[in-house]
């Protein structure tokens, strides 16, 4: 079913709620069944709830509730928050009976959020807040779009809304991904980005399940087993125990039926040898493509607690150009001697990834890295989540305290991502870290030594920061001893690599899933204000969209970078009564501006305002 217009969801609340007409055919049947339910709990429509924000002591012991599900989701949060804060949306964290735990993103739209109760602390379970995201997805155990005028209370029109629940491997809710934005700016792919994540995050926490039993990895495309689209059957002495959603689907199963359901009752064939992928055949003669494992134990997440630190990878030599890697040696040498770097760039230029490169290869690399987003943490909670605290420092404090990130630091790399962001009355407290190298928990005590690099990151120009009076000039000085500008991605010519090396990456090979000649063209030639971070969202986006083993067409792209590059190009002149092709134009202006620049092709590049791999494209023989 294709997405219902405005115009449709007004006619449709219409019908509902005025006249108790059923419009089944103007939304979906998820939204329909949710207005039913809220109107038969006596919900009110137009009611407007008046929810006062939660006390700071309330918000402490909700993240304390849910410190396995923050540490099991962190990896994508991260990657997902720093997406949203470029696209005016937020990402939010929230508990198994709807209760926000985390929400971050674009501030100017946290703000907005808030005036409808969209913040940490609040329920938005279906049974409160009506038709909604969150709490449909939750109710539903399935991933939910709610978009403006679907939400059952009018005051939350304002809002768009695509949220998945987080699975365990016997069906359970552990928790939920939701991001939001305005209803008038829709984010086409939010469900698919959203979905993406939380596959991650269940195949980890399937992981669990699996110690001393055995695996039936499966699915109808052999390519496509130990991808995160594979079904997944977990069974202890031939019964069922554990799956995931994509193998409860293909098989046509309800969770209710694990424990139930024994080898025999689903397949006709034999079990798979160990680790040989044949075919597998279902009661209905349906056939698989699958494969039997033992469950692994050695790298299993306890809950609440970080994963194991994995060894080193390989250097990603193709995400950094010559220029770069020679910046990489530079760094490293420097980060080695203690001498703290900073790192310039546009937004999403990749300043973590050079953060952990940095990490990687130095000499602290089998410390760990700790990265603190200075614009993301609550101002509330900063400081005890910078520096710790003492068992009782305050109302809602764990009774053992907590160590705080810089002592998590220790013997590693302390990243500090959008440091200019950081409120000036904590840069003082830091300052006196950095200096001291010992940390003061809140509540007293005695100081904590600490001992490691520092790595800060910025888009804001720290040096007019600082000349505004709002960024320490101690402090500037002292992260800012050696400094490395990130250049952004419309600067680079070998982009065309670097994207399919980043398509690779994702896991389109082993999904199948290839980009066109003419996409791969497209894609290269745009400029990308956001860099990689857009770029990136970008592909995840097309490859959570595609079928397995189809190839990405430019039809399927973004209408942002469909835009024909041509008509950025300015105009030559015209003879009168000649139309001459546009190819042909476009090939006479940039060899016009390849002459006036004396053969410079980054300046040529820069008047007709194209990047320099798009040129050399374009006057390629």
């Amino acid at each position: 079913m294709s997405l219902p217009s405005r115009q449709a969801i007004s006619t449709a609340r219409q019908r509902f709620f005025e006249t108790g007409a059923n419009p089944r055919e103007l939304v979906g049947e998820t939204i329909l069944a949710s207005w039913k339910r809220c109107r038969a709990l006596g919900l009110a429509p137009e009611q407007r709830l008046s929810i006062a924000p939660p006390e700071q002591p309330t918000l402490r012991e909700l993240r304390d509730r849910n410190e396995a599900l923050i540490r099991l989701c962190r990896p994508e949060l991260e990657l997902l928050y720093s997406d949203a804060r470029t696209c005016d949306s937020i990402v939010i964290l929230a508990a198994p009976d709807s209760t926000i735990v985390e929400a971050s993103g674009s501030t100017d739209f946290l703000d907005k959020a808030a005036r409808v109760a969209l913040r940490p602390g609040v329920s938005w379970s279906e049974d409160i807040i009506g038709t909604n995201a969150i709490g449909t997805a939750l109710h539903e155990r399935r991933p939910v779009e709610v978009r403006g005028g679907e939400h059952y209370f009018s005051n939350n029109r304002v809002l768009s809304c695509s949220a998945s629940p987080i699975l365990d491997g016997r069906g359970q809710a552990v928790g939920l991904l939701d991001i939001s934005g305005e209803s008038s700016v829709h984010q086409m792919h939010a469900l698919g980005i959203v979905q993406l994540a939380v596959d991650q995050i269940e195949r980890r926490l399937l992981k669990r399940e699996m110690p001393g039993r055995q695996v039936i990895r499966l699915h109808h495309d052999g390519s496509l087993l130990d991808t995160p689209r594979e079904g997944v059957l977990v069974f202890e002495d031939q019964r069922l125990v554990a799956a995931n959603r994509y193998a409860i689907k293909m098989l046509g199963l309800d969770w209710s039926e694990l424990g139930r359901l024994r080898y025999t009752d689903l397949f006709e064939s034999a079990r798979p040898p160990r680790n040989m992928v044949v075919p597998l055949r279902g009661p209905g003669g349906e056939t698989f493509q699958a494969r039997s494992q033992s469950g692994d134990a050695s790298h299993i997440a306890v809950p609440g607690t970080l994963p194991p630190r994995k060894p080193a990878a390989a250097s990603p030599t193709i995400f950094f150009d010559a220029v770069q890697e020679a910046q990489l040696v530079r760094g490293v040498r420097l980060l080695d001697a203690d001498i703290p770097l900073l790192l310039q760039g546009e937004t999403g230029t990749g300043k973590e990834v050079w953060a952990r490169e940095l990490h990687r290869r130095s000499r602290r690399a089998s410390g760990a890295f700790v990265a603190i987003n200075c614009a993301a943490l609550p101002e509330t909670l900063i400081e005890a989540e910078l520096f710790g605290y003492q068992a009782g420092a305050f109302t809602g404090a764990r009774r053992s305290g907590a160590p705080g990130l810089l002592r998590e630091a220790d013997g590693g790399v302390l990243f500090l991502d959008e440091i200019g962001d950081m409120p000036p009355q904590l840069q003082s407290r830091l300052l006196r870290v950095l200096q001291e190298r010992e940390v003061v928990p809140l509540g007293g005590g005695r100081p904590v030594k600490v001992d490691f690099a520092v790595v800060a990151a910025t888009l804001r120009p720290l040096d007019a920061e600082v000349a505004a009076g709002r960024f320490r000039t101690d402090l500037y000085y002292r992260i800012a001893q050696s400094s490395i500008t990130l250049p952004p991605l419309r600067e680079r010519e070998d982009c065309g690599e670097l994207i399919g090396w980043l398509w690779e990456r994702l896991g389109a090979d082993t999904a199948c899933v290839a980009l066109g000649p003419d996409t791969l063209a497209l894609l290269s030639a745009y400029p990308w204000p956001g860099n990689i971070r857009q770029l990136l969202g970008t592909l995840k986006s097309l490859l959570a969209l595609a079928e397995p083993g189809a190839t990405v067409g430019p039809d399927e792209l973004p209408e942002f970078v469909r835009r024909p590059l041509l008509a950025e190009l300015p105009p030559a002149p015209v003879r009168p009564h000649e139309v001459p092709r546009l190819d042909t134009v476009a090939q006479e202006t940039m060899q016009a501006a390849l002459g006036a620049c004396q053969g410079n092709v980054s300046e040529a590049a820069r008047r007709l305002g194209v990047s320099r791999s798009t040129l050399y494209r374009r006057l390629r023989p």
